[in-house]
């Protein structure tokens, strides 16, 4: 369907131009200027446009021919020879000098144009635009809020695009320069009185983002992480915080230590090594080692060696209470499947 569309349109375009051959048309050769030959307002209203102005004698030729709103020209460079240099345009005043015409100074260097040189202009019919595709030159044109209003604003005084022209929209103040790009249906297209699809290109000078490096690449965060794997985390240590007495007494001894804690524990399950170790050892008179008491006759309870030879001769007596017996796996007889 979609081959069948472009083939209708081409035949549809085709023979519209067949049609211009056959009749009479302006086709002659003037000398263009830029805007700076003409006052401040006149200069004004044709920068602001496509437009270019006309001698009178155009006008005369062009009330002969069959009637066409709007009135459309095709600018042409005639002295191109590498390349075909073609634009197209609107009318805006016909009060030229003779044998001149007036047009603005960005179509001039779209047409690779120097003031004086002669341009050759014929009347057309374009058909209307459906499609456009537009490139910015600077991404400063990203920067409007509204591009929408600003086009709506600012193509007001254009009649029409052709594919590879560049154009200049004036807009608060500031230049906006901006490429055609494509133009559908034809590669002149009119811009008057028509719904027309607006795209945009990404901008000129504008680059793609760059992947981001690996953040251990750079030399500073391999330091920073060489220094953060030399830093030692802190170990765990037990018992470290303040001693208190179950019956709330204050402590008349320093902390005991948690070796010391380990050595009396040893000592109370009668093991024969006596521990050095720990602030206990410490005070002006060695205590003999003996039972740890809890309770609030703790302070005044004390025990001699030879009750606590006694009382280790009574725990030796106590006969040793005996484990139940641990689950064993594959403890029991092997048998064969064959019998």
């Amino acid at each position: 369907m979609d081959s069948l569309n472009i083939e209708q349109n081409w035949v549809r375009q085709r023979m519209m131009e067949i049609d211009m051959e056959r009749r009479p048309s302006l086709d002659l050769s003037y000398r263009c200027y830029s805007a700076t030959f003409l006052d401040k307002n006149q200069a004004a209203k044709l920068e602001t446009g496509d437009k270019i102005f006309m001698p009178p004698s155009a006008l005369s030729v062009l009330l002969s021919l069959p009637s066409s709103n709007p009135m459309l020209f095709q600018l042409r460079n005639p002295n191109a020879a590498e390349r075909e240099l073609v634009s197209h345009c609107g009318v805006l005043e016909f009060t030229a000098l003779e044998d001149t015409i007036y047009m603005p100074s960005w179509k001039m260097k779209s047409l690779d144009l120097e003031e004086g040189e002669l341009v050759q202009v014929k009347n057309v019919t374009l058909p209307k635009g459906k499609f456009v595709k537009l490139q910015p030159h600077t991404k400063n044109f990203l920067d409007i809020a509204n591009p929408r209003a600003m086009l709506e604003t600012t193509l007001r005084s254009f009649t029409c695009f052709t594919t590879g022209d560049t154009i200049k929209l004036p807009y608060n103040g500031k230049e906006y320069y901006v490429d055609i790009v494509e133009t559908k249906p034809g590669k002149a297209i009119s811009i008057v009185d028509t719904d027309c699809e607006v795209d945009f290109a990404p901008p000129r000078d504008y680059k793609e983002p760059e992947m981001p490096v690996a953040a251990a690449s750079s030399p500073t965060n391999k330091a920073a992480l060489v220094a953060a794997d030399q830093i030692e985390e802190p170990k765990f240590n037990p018992f470290t915080g303040a001693g208190r007495r179950l019956d709330g007494k204050p402590l008349s001894a320093a902390p005991v230590s948690s070796s010391s804690l380990v050595a009396a524990a040893n000592n109370g399950k009668g093991n024969a090594q006596p521990s050095n170790t720990g602030s206990s050892s410490q005070g002006t008179s060695r205590r003999a080692q003996g039972k740890l008491v809890f309770g609030s006759n703790a302070a005044n309870r004390t025990t001699t060696p030879k009750e606590t030879e006694k009382e280790a001769s009574k725990e030796q007596a106590k006969p040793e209470k005996k484990e139940d017996p641990k689950f064993q796996p594959f403890t029991g007889k092997r048998y064969s499947l064959k019998g």
